[in-house]
């Protein structure tokens, strides 16, 4: 009879424990998705940003030796991702092309100018720094004037930090939920055992000695939860990087280490703070209230 009790209570314990696995797994999964928007959000919009060009239009008077050295300047600049020189000669090629025929045969002369596209890093592509630019080129004595689509960094710093708001806002939400959930199950585990920490409490052991077996087996439990997070991650990830290769998910590293750091960390810290708190309030409870 015994024997049996023993077996039913391992068997029981033992589903409680795959509950609690299978709980943090699934919660950790839902993390590292958003984690992956969150991380691959920025880089595609630091690829758009950093396709915008900023356009100098060189006075007529600059020499190919100044137009050289001045290129140069720029590109050793802290802004400067590339720098690229369009010829007068040249876009008046490039113009013709896009219009289907040659203008310079009714107009005589070439009314075009030397141009210097800079392409800037995604941090300074900003409204506020850009006009900064602006005018900063404006005062140089080889330009004679300075374009880009201000209403187009307009939209796109507009929409960048409403979009990003929205997935903080949504971050902070499911990462409250998943403290929660996650808590709520050791919680109940450790519920299980509330007279087993009882007995020890009462036979003297300290309340540290208590505790130290039941963080051990959740932070266990929450690992292993991570690691099956993980695995669940890594298929999303080969999948979206095989139907959309353009985001180059199993190139970028970095992100693939921040998500398999992050969620080892999360699960960690999540279920050691849970598993403490937990025993805690058990071992703080009189004998009498372990019924209710």
């Amino acid at each position: 009879m015994s024997s049996k009790f023993e077996s039913y209570q391992k068997r029981r314990l033992a589903s409680s424990y795959i509950s609690v696995v299978i709980s943090i797994a699934l919660v950790l999964f839902m993390l590292g998705i958003l984690g992956l928007v969150l991380l691959k959000s920025t880089t595609v919009s630091n690829r758009v940003k950093e396709k915008i060009a900023v356009t100098l239009f060189l006075k007529d008077k600059v020499s190919t030796k100044q137009i050289n050295t001045f290129k140069d300047a720029l590109a050793k600049e802290d802004f400067t991702r590339r720098v690229v020189y369009t010829s007068k000669a040249q876009a008046a090629k490039n113009y013709s092309k896009e219009i289907g025929e040659d203008f310079l045969t009714f107009l005589g002369e070439n009314p075009l100018k030397n141009g210097i596209d800079i392409y800037l890093k995604a941090d300074f592509v900003t409204p506020e720094k850009m006009e900064a630019l602006e005018t900063r080129f404006l005062k140089n004595a080889f330009v004679a004037d300075v374009s880009y689509d201000k209403p187009l960094i307009n939209l796109i710093t507009e929409h960048i930090q409403r979009i990003g708001f929205w997935l903080f806002v949504l971050s902070g939400f499911l990462a409250l939920v998943a403290i929660i959930l996650i808590n709520s199950a050791i919680r109940l585990t450790i519920y299980s055992k509330r007279f087993n920490i009882k007995t020890m409490q009462m036979v003297g052991a300290t309340k540290s000695f208590i505790r130290k077996p039941f963080i051990w087996q959740g932070v266990k439990l929450g690992l292993i939860g991570a690691f099956l997070a993980l695995v669940g991650m890594s298929v999303v990830v080969y999948y979206l990087d095989f139907f959309a290769p353009s985001l180059g998910l199993l190139k970028d590293y970095m992100v693939l280490a921040y998500l398999v750091v992050g969620i080892l960390f999360a699960a960690f810290v999540i279920t050691l703070l849970s598993t403490f708190f937990a025993t805690q309030r058990f071992l703080n409870l009189r004998t009498d209230e372990l019924y209710y």
